[in-house]
């Protein structure tokens, strides 16, 4: 357990401090968070065609309220939460390569829901949007991480250093009682 804390604490320190560097941002980040701000445009103009993204901009073009997409909204923080976790725990390669994957776009797809409910919660009542935005989206973009590596956890393959110590003895087991002939 401790090797796991330590492991997780150095990994997401280096994760963030890596996204805090100019080139991850230019190269990552920024085009992360303008393609989150592109696939929820393009999402919303399957019912609602009053829409349009600028950068990490989502604008509405009927009464022009927009949202920008910013640090701590785009889950690339979550993400970084969820790859140290997967990482840090003891678990075969290929299944933390599965993990992540599986888990990014999971974090993402409740991302893209959290973008598209905000936009329209913003131009229905601002106070609304302040708590979902501040309260309610950041706790539940945390628990789809928890809930993520959890399952994540559950379906991995037991490992072979419990198979190698043996069982417990049954009762009685290995008890011999000497009978006189």
């Amino acid at each position: 357990m401790l090797r796991f804390f330590i492991l997780f604490v150095v990994i997401l320190v280096t994760l963030f401090a890596a996204e805090l560097t100019q080139p991850v941002q230019t190269a990552v980040v920024l085009p992360w968070t303008e393609a989150l701000a592109r696939i929820s445009a393009g999402l919303i103009t399957l019912f609602d065609s009053n829409v349009a993204a600028y950068g990490k901009i989502l604008q509405s073009t009927t009464n022009g309220f927009a949202v920008s997409i910013e640090a701590g909204c785009n889950g690339i923080e979550a993400a970084i939460v969820l790859i140290a976790a997967m990482l840090a725990f003891p678990a075969p390669w290929k299944h933390r390569v599965i993990g992540i994957l599986a888990g990014l776009t999971a974090v993402q797809v409740l991302n893209i829901v959290r973008v598209i409910s905000l936009f329209y919660l913003g131009q229905w009542n601002m106070k609304v949007f302040e708590w979902a935005h501040l309260y309610l989206w950041q706790a539940l973009i945390m628990l789809d991480v928890l809930i993520v590596w959890l399952v994540w956890i559950r379906m991995l393959p037991p490992s072979s250093s419990s198979s190698d110590v043996p069982p417990p003895p049954s009762a009685g087991a290995g008890v011999r009682q000497a009978t006189a002939p």
